[in-house]
Protein backbone atom coordinates (compact mmCIF):
# COMPACT_ATOMS: atom_id res chain seq x y z
CA UNK A 1 0.00 0.00 0.00
CA UNK A 2 1.32 3.32 -1.10
CA UNK A 3 0.44 5.56 1.70
CA UNK A 4 0.04 9.49 0.35
CA UNK A 5 -0.27 12.39 1.91
CA UNK A 6 -1.00 15.13 0.14
CA UNK A 7 0.00 18.86 1.91
CA UNK A 8 -1.67 21.92 1.28
CA UNK A 9 0.54 24.81 1.86
CA UNK A 10 -0.45 28.58 3.24
CA UNK A 11 -1.54 30.67 0.53
CA UNK A 12 -2.96 30.18 -2.43
CA UNK A 13 -2.75 26.77 -3.98
CA UNK A 14 -4.16 24.41 -6.46
CA UNK A 15 -7.44 22.80 -5.20
CA UNK A 16 -7.49 21.13 -8.84
CA UNK A 17 -4.56 19.13 -8.02
CA UNK A 18 -6.17 17.91 -5.12
CA UNK A 19 -8.69 16.88 -6.75
CA UNK A 20 -7.75 15.40 -9.72
CA UNK A 21 -4.66 13.25 -7.83
CA UNK A 22 -7.37 11.81 -5.55
CA UNK A 23 -9.73 10.68 -8.27
CA UNK A 24 -7.00 9.13 -10.09
CA UNK A 25 -5.39 7.13 -6.99
CA UNK A 26 -8.87 6.06 -6.13
CA UNK A 27 -9.85 4.86 -9.50
CA UNK A 28 -7.08 2.92 -10.04
CA UNK A 29 -7.80 1.25 -6.51
CA UNK A 30 -11.17 0.76 -7.69
CA UNK A 31 -10.39 -0.87 -10.59
CA UNK A 32 -8.23 -3.17 -8.86
CA UNK A 33 -10.69 -4.23 -7.04
CA UNK A 34 -13.17 -4.70 -9.71
CA UNK A 35 -10.22 -7.12 -10.52
CA UNK A 36 -10.43 -8.93 -7.05
CA UNK A 37 -7.13 -7.24 -6.30
CA UNK A 38 -5.78 -5.11 -3.56
CA UNK A 39 -6.04 -1.53 -3.63
CA UNK A 40 -2.28 -0.11 -3.96
CA UNK A 41 -3.10 3.99 -2.92
CA UNK A 42 -4.23 5.24 0.31
CA UNK A 43 -4.56 9.22 0.18
CA UNK A 44 -4.85 11.64 3.21
CA UNK A 45 -4.98 15.56 3.56
CA UNK A 46 -2.72 17.51 6.04
CA UNK A 47 -1.92 20.80 5.93
CA UNK A 48 0.56 23.73 8.84
CA UNK A 49 -3.46 25.30 9.33
CA UNK A 50 -7.17 24.32 9.75
CA UNK A 51 -8.26 26.42 7.57
CA UNK A 52 -6.48 27.38 4.01
CA UNK A 53 -7.62 30.22 1.74
CA UNK A 54 -8.19 29.40 -1.86
CA UNK A 55 -8.73 32.01 -4.76
CA UNK A 56 -12.39 33.97 -4.49
CA UNK A 57 -12.46 33.36 -0.86
CA UNK A 58 -13.32 29.48 -1.28
CA UNK A 59 -11.62 27.99 1.69
CA UNK A 60 -10.33 24.17 2.77
CA UNK A 61 -10.67 22.72 5.88
CA UNK A 62 -7.92 20.24 6.63
CA UNK A 63 -8.13 18.33 10.12
CA UNK A 64 -4.54 16.63 9.87
CA UNK A 65 -1.84 18.56 10.68
CA UNK A 66 2.02 17.56 9.32
CA UNK A 67 2.52 15.99 13.54
CA UNK A 68 -0.30 13.78 12.78
CA UNK A 69 1.44 12.84 9.32
CA UNK A 70 2.96 9.34 10.34
CA UNK A 71 3.70 6.34 7.81
CA UNK A 72 3.77 8.24 4.94
CA UNK A 73 5.72 6.96 1.86
CA UNK A 74 5.25 9.99 -0.80
CA UNK A 75 3.72 13.75 0.44
CA UNK A 76 2.53 15.55 -3.21
CA UNK A 77 2.13 19.32 -2.46
CA UNK A 78 0.01 21.11 -4.95
CA UNK A 79 1.28 23.93 -6.99
CA UNK A 80 1.23 27.57 -4.82
CA UNK A 81 1.30 30.97 -6.07
CA UNK A 82 2.31 34.11 -5.46
CA UNK A 83 5.68 36.36 -4.78
CA UNK A 84 8.17 33.73 -4.53
CA UNK A 85 10.14 35.25 -1.45
CA UNK A 86 6.52 35.25 0.89
CA UNK A 87 5.45 31.92 -0.67
CA UNK A 88 8.72 30.55 1.05
CA UNK A 89 8.46 32.70 4.02
CA UNK A 90 4.57 31.75 4.88
CA UNK A 91 5.79 28.30 4.61
CA UNK A 92 8.68 28.02 6.15
CA UNK A 93 7.58 25.10 8.77
CA UNK A 94 6.45 23.14 5.57
CA UNK A 95 10.03 23.76 3.60
CA UNK A 96 11.86 22.01 7.40
CA UNK A 97 8.92 19.44 7.22
CA UNK A 98 9.79 18.18 4.43
CA UNK A 99 13.38 18.17 4.47
CA UNK A 100 13.07 16.14 7.75
CA UNK A 101 10.64 13.45 5.98
CA UNK A 102 13.03 13.16 2.95
CA UNK A 103 15.37 12.36 5.63
CA UNK A 104 13.43 9.44 6.74
CA UNK A 105 12.99 8.30 3.24
CA UNK A 106 9.53 9.62 1.90
CA UNK A 107 9.40 10.68 -1.46
CA UNK A 108 8.27 14.39 -2.74
CA UNK A 109 6.62 15.32 -5.17
CA UNK A 110 6.06 19.17 -6.10
CA UNK A 111 3.56 20.56 -8.53
CA UNK A 112 4.49 22.99 -10.57
CA UNK A 113 5.02 26.45 -8.53
CA UNK A 114 5.77 24.31 -5.75
CA UNK A 115 9.19 23.56 -6.93
CA UNK A 116 10.27 26.47 -5.21
CA UNK A 117 9.64 25.31 -1.69
CA UNK A 118 11.42 21.81 -2.45
CA UNK A 119 14.74 24.04 -4.11
CA UNK A 120 14.52 25.79 -0.62
CA UNK A 121 15.08 22.76 1.28
CA UNK A 122 18.27 22.54 -0.48
CA UNK A 123 17.49 18.68 -1.63
CA UNK A 124 17.39 19.48 -5.08
CA UNK A 125 20.82 20.99 -5.67
CA UNK A 126 22.47 19.39 -8.08
CA UNK A 127 19.38 17.04 -9.15
CA UNK A 128 17.09 18.00 -12.06
CA UNK A 129 13.91 19.83 -11.34
CA UNK A 130 11.06 21.34 -13.63
CA UNK A 131 8.50 23.64 -13.35
CA UNK A 132 6.37 26.56 -15.28
CA UNK A 133 8.34 27.44 -18.11
CA UNK A 134 7.14 30.92 -16.86
CA UNK A 135 8.82 30.91 -13.48
CA UNK A 136 12.17 29.16 -14.99
CA UNK A 137 14.02 32.57 -14.94
CA UNK A 138 13.42 33.23 -11.30
CA UNK A 139 13.79 30.14 -9.66
CA UNK A 140 17.37 30.07 -11.89
CA UNK A 141 18.04 32.93 -10.10
CA UNK A 142 17.33 32.11 -6.47
CA UNK A 143 18.59 28.50 -6.73
CA UNK A 144 21.58 28.46 -9.06
CA UNK A 145 22.05 24.74 -7.65
CA UNK A 146 19.41 23.17 -9.23
CA UNK A 147 19.55 21.36 -12.75
CA UNK A 148 16.53 23.88 -13.98
CA UNK A 149 15.16 21.33 -16.93
CA UNK A 150 12.01 23.27 -18.24
CA UNK A 151 11.41 21.21 -21.74
CA UNK A 152 10.57 18.07 -19.12
CA UNK A 153 7.12 17.11 -18.04
CA UNK A 154 8.36 15.73 -14.89
CA UNK A 155 11.46 14.63 -13.34
CA UNK A 156 12.12 11.64 -11.26
CA UNK A 157 15.36 11.56 -9.40
CA UNK A 158 16.51 10.10 -5.66
CA UNK A 159 12.54 10.07 -4.64
CA UNK A 160 11.80 13.56 -5.60
CA UNK A 161 9.70 14.38 -8.31
CA UNK A 162 9.09 17.82 -9.52
CA UNK A 163 6.31 18.67 -12.31
CA UNK A 164 5.55 21.36 -15.32
CA UNK A 165 2.92 23.81 -15.61
CA UNK A 166 -0.48 23.83 -15.90
CA UNK A 167 -2.10 20.23 -16.03
CA UNK A 168 1.71 18.57 -16.59
CA UNK A 169 1.06 17.18 -13.11
CA UNK A 170 -1.24 14.59 -14.55
CA UNK A 171 1.46 13.33 -16.22
CA UNK A 172 3.35 12.82 -13.43
CA UNK A 173 0.73 11.24 -11.58
CA UNK A 174 0.54 8.80 -14.27
CA UNK A 175 3.92 8.12 -13.87
CA UNK A 176 3.66 7.16 -10.43
CA UNK A 177 0.16 4.79 -11.00
CA UNK A 178 2.31 3.23 -13.84
CA UNK A 179 5.15 2.87 -11.25
CA UNK A 180 3.09 1.41 -8.55
CA UNK A 181 0.70 -1.20 -10.78
CA UNK A 182 2.16 -1.61 -14.37
CA UNK A 183 1.67 0.26 -17.63
CA UNK A 184 -1.87 -1.25 -18.94
CA UNK A 185 -2.87 0.10 -15.73
CA UNK A 186 -1.61 3.32 -16.83
CA UNK A 187 -2.56 3.79 -20.11
CA UNK A 188 -6.23 2.29 -19.07
CA UNK A 189 -6.45 5.15 -16.16
CA UNK A 190 -5.10 7.50 -19.20
CA UNK A 191 -7.72 6.62 -21.16
CA UNK A 192 -10.65 6.92 -18.29
CA UNK A 193 -9.29 10.55 -17.54
CA UNK A 194 -8.55 11.75 -21.77
CA UNK A 195 -4.27 12.49 -20.58
CA UNK A 196 -2.02 11.93 -23.46
CA UNK A 197 -0.09 9.90 -21.62
CA UNK A 198 3.21 9.96 -24.03
CA UNK A 199 3.57 13.72 -23.50
CA UNK A 200 7.24 14.14 -22.07
CA UNK A 201 8.30 17.62 -23.32
CA UNK A 202 6.23 21.35 -23.37
CA UNK A 203 8.73 22.85 -24.92
CA UNK A 204 6.28 23.41 -27.80
CA UNK A 205 4.43 25.72 -25.06
CA UNK A 206 7.48 27.76 -23.57
CA UNK A 207 7.74 31.42 -25.23
CA UNK A 208 11.35 31.91 -25.18
CA UNK A 209 12.53 34.98 -23.26
CA UNK A 210 16.29 35.20 -22.22
CA UNK A 211 17.16 35.47 -18.97
CA UNK A 212 18.10 39.22 -18.50
CA UNK A 213 18.32 39.81 -14.74
CA UNK A 214 22.27 38.83 -15.04
CA UNK A 215 23.70 42.04 -14.80
CA UNK A 216 26.06 41.77 -17.41
CA UNK A 217 25.70 44.63 -19.55
CA UNK A 218 27.17 43.99 -22.51
CA UNK A 219 25.75 40.76 -22.77
CA UNK A 220 22.27 42.43 -22.24
CA UNK A 221 23.05 44.54 -24.98
CA UNK A 222 24.20 41.80 -27.05
CA UNK A 223 20.86 40.03 -26.40
CA UNK A 224 19.07 43.14 -27.08
CA UNK A 225 20.74 43.57 -30.40
CA UNK A 226 19.94 39.79 -31.70
CA UNK A 227 15.92 40.22 -30.57
CA UNK A 228 16.00 43.54 -32.42
CA UNK A 229 17.85 42.09 -36.03
CA UNK A 230 16.83 38.43 -35.85
CA UNK A 231 16.06 38.50 -39.74
CA UNK A 232 19.47 39.40 -40.28
CA UNK A 233 22.52 36.61 -40.37
CA UNK A 234 24.51 37.66 -37.17
CA UNK A 235 27.55 35.89 -36.61
CA UNK A 236 29.11 36.10 -33.10
CA UNK A 237 32.35 37.62 -34.23
CA UNK A 238 30.08 40.54 -35.53
CA UNK A 239 28.68 41.01 -31.94
CA UNK A 240 32.23 40.80 -30.36
CA UNK A 241 33.35 43.50 -32.75
CA UNK A 242 30.30 45.37 -31.80
CA UNK A 243 30.30 45.37 -28.08
CA UNK A 244 34.28 45.70 -27.99
CA UNK A 245 34.92 42.06 -26.67
CA UNK A 246 37.03 39.43 -27.68
CA UNK A 247 35.07 36.28 -29.20
CA UNK A 248 36.01 33.91 -26.15
CA UNK A 249 35.14 36.58 -23.73
CA UNK A 250 31.72 37.20 -25.36
CA UNK A 251 31.07 33.27 -25.86
CA UNK A 252 32.20 32.45 -22.42
CA UNK A 253 29.85 35.20 -20.36
CA UNK A 254 27.27 34.87 -22.94
CA UNK A 255 26.79 31.00 -22.14
CA UNK A 256 26.97 31.75 -18.35
CA UNK A 257 24.54 34.61 -18.26
CA UNK A 258 21.64 33.56 -20.26
CA UNK A 259 22.68 29.63 -20.13
CA UNK A 260 22.25 29.65 -24.51
CA UNK A 261 25.30 29.88 -26.59
CA UNK A 262 25.19 33.08 -28.96
CA UNK A 263 24.48 30.49 -31.71
CA UNK A 264 21.68 29.18 -29.30
CA UNK A 265 20.26 32.62 -28.83
CA UNK A 266 20.16 33.67 -32.27
CA UNK A 267 18.31 30.33 -33.00
CA UNK A 268 15.69 30.64 -30.44
CA UNK A 269 14.96 34.14 -31.41
CA UNK A 270 14.58 33.07 -34.81
CA UNK A 271 12.35 30.33 -33.54
CA UNK A 272 9.87 32.07 -31.72
CA UNK A 273 9.09 34.88 -33.97
CA UNK A 274 8.41 31.56 -36.71
CA UNK A 275 6.30 29.95 -34.01
CA UNK A 276 4.52 33.19 -33.57
CA UNK A 277 3.92 33.66 -37.36
CA UNK A 278 2.98 29.59 -37.79
CA UNK A 279 0.43 30.60 -34.91
CA UNK A 280 -1.15 34.08 -36.14
CA UNK A 281 -0.01 34.33 -39.77
CA UNK A 282 -1.42 32.28 -42.97
CA UNK A 283 1.72 32.34 -44.63
CA UNK A 284 3.54 28.93 -45.58
CA UNK A 285 5.99 27.56 -44.21
CA UNK A 286 8.87 28.09 -46.33
CA UNK A 287 8.03 32.12 -46.26
CA UNK A 288 8.01 32.00 -42.34
CA UNK A 289 11.34 30.71 -42.76
CA UNK A 290 12.50 33.23 -45.13
CA UNK A 291 11.09 36.10 -42.54
CA UNK A 292 13.42 34.92 -39.83
CA UNK A 293 16.39 34.80 -42.33
CA UNK A 294 16.57 31.15 -42.91
CA UNK A 295 17.19 29.96 -46.86
CA UNK A 296 17.89 26.28 -46.10
CA UNK A 297 14.67 24.26 -45.65
CA UNK A 298 16.67 21.13 -43.81
CA UNK A 299 18.30 23.38 -41.48
CA UNK A 300 15.39 25.71 -40.49
CA UNK A 301 13.32 22.44 -39.83
CA UNK A 302 15.61 20.77 -37.62
CA UNK A 303 16.70 23.93 -35.26
CA UNK A 304 12.75 24.13 -35.05
CA UNK A 305 12.33 20.59 -34.10
CA UNK A 306 15.47 21.08 -31.87
CA UNK A 307 14.32 24.24 -30.01
CA UNK A 308 10.20 23.09 -29.94
CA UNK A 309 10.04 19.68 -29.88
CA UNK A 310 7.66 19.55 -33.00
CA UNK A 311 8.62 20.13 -36.87
CA UNK A 312 6.56 23.46 -38.10
CA UNK A 313 4.41 21.95 -39.83
CA UNK A 314 3.75 19.69 -36.71
CA UNK A 315 3.20 23.04 -34.84
CA UNK A 316 0.76 24.75 -36.46
CA UNK A 317 -1.17 21.14 -36.46
CA UNK A 318 -1.16 20.99 -32.87
CA UNK A 319 -2.27 24.78 -32.43
CA UNK A 320 -5.39 24.15 -34.81
CA UNK A 321 -4.07 26.55 -37.60
CA UNK A 322 -5.12 25.44 -41.40
CA UNK A 323 -2.19 25.01 -43.16
CA UNK A 324 -1.83 26.35 -46.91
CA UNK A 325 -1.45 23.67 -48.83
CA UNK A 326 2.24 24.62 -50.42
CA UNK A 327 3.61 24.40 -46.95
Amino acid sequence: MKNITIVVPKGIFNLGNIEAATQIFTAVNDLLEEEGKDPVFHVQLAATERVNQLENNVSITVNRQLIDVDAANLIIVPSVQGHLEMVLERNRELIDWLKQQHAKGVEIAVLSLSAALLAETGLLDGRGCTSHWMIGEELKKRFPAIKLQLNQVFTDENGLYTSAGGFSFLNLILHMVEKETDREMALLISKIFQIDIDRTSQSPFIIFRGLKHHGDDPVIRAQEYIEANYKEKLTVDELARKFLLGRRSLERRFKKATENTVIEYIQRVKMEEARKSLESSPAGVHEIMAEVGYSDPKAFREVFRKMVGLSPVEYRSMIGRQAPSES
